[in-house]
């Protein structure tokens, strides 16, 4: 009601809300055993690194470990297949990946190794959980991009990342694997710096060699820069 909360029975009464330092005297102590038997070693561990900065004081809050634990079950399927024997997705291929995801690769390996050099473990975790949103749209799920991701989930969500590990083929321990390097041109993002802006429609747009001109309906025109590595331009 309004700008507080009220009790249902009585909105004459204001309730505020506290968070409290976990202690016996309280009674609000969170054993981790029943965290990892009901969703696994690694859901309380990732849980713990993306409540938010290390620095921040942040409440506990169970129900928000099932958040980390559907990203962990979209992650194990999208390697291993949903039937009950433990083999690798067919989805799984050989294939080539298109730009678009080979950019989504380089860029969550930059954000992923930024981040978790500055100990900023929340964004690096919301980094791979846009990886996984892109590559389970895809039909075909190139092994080529999926190894990489595994290497930066390891730290994170080791017992997991073993496993996915082991299903995409191979036979040693992925600890003494080298950390996944991107490429700056892939992981940078296409960019158009406007140089001026027309007021009414495009009427018109060319290229004039690492610019793009375009007039408008009212005659105004303007200039943008090119960045030469954007896809997609026939011009």
């Amino acid at each position: 009601k309004g700008p507080a909360f009220v009790l249902k029975e009585d909105n004459s009464v204001r309730v505020d809300s506290r968070a409290h330092k976990m202690s016996k005297s309280r009674g609000n102590v969170v054993n981790p055993d029943d965290i990892v038997k009901e969703y696994g070693a690694d859901s309380l561990r990732l849980y713990e690194m993306f409540m938010g900065p290390l620095e921040a004081v942040k409440p506990w809050n169970t129900k928000s470990v099932e958040g980390v634990y559907r990203f962990l079950t979209r992650a194990w399927r999208l390697i291993v297949d949903d039937g009950e024997e433990f083999k690798l997705s067919p989805a799984v291929t050989d294939a080539e990946p298109d730009r678009d995801t080979l950019r989504v690769l380089h860029r969550t390996i930059q954000k992923v190794t930024e981040d978790t050099e500055a100990l900023r473990f929340n964004t690096a975790i919301s980094a791979m959980m846009e990886f996984v949103n892109h590559v389970t749209k895809l039909e075909a799920r190139p092994g080529s991009v999926l190894k990489p991701f595994v290497l930066l989930l390891a730290p994170y969500a080791p017992h997991i990342a073993e496993e996915l590990w082991r299903a995409l083929g191979s036979t040693t321990t992925l600890s003494h694997e080298p950390w996944p390097r991107f490429d700056p041109a892939l992981a940078a993002a296409d960019e158009i710096e406007p140089a001026g802006r027309a007021i009414g429609a495009v009427n018109t747009i060319w290229r004039d060699g690492n610019r793009l001109v375009a007039t408008s309906t009212d005659g105004v025109g303007f200039l943008a820069n090119l960045d030469e590595r954007a896809p997609g331009w026939d011009g």
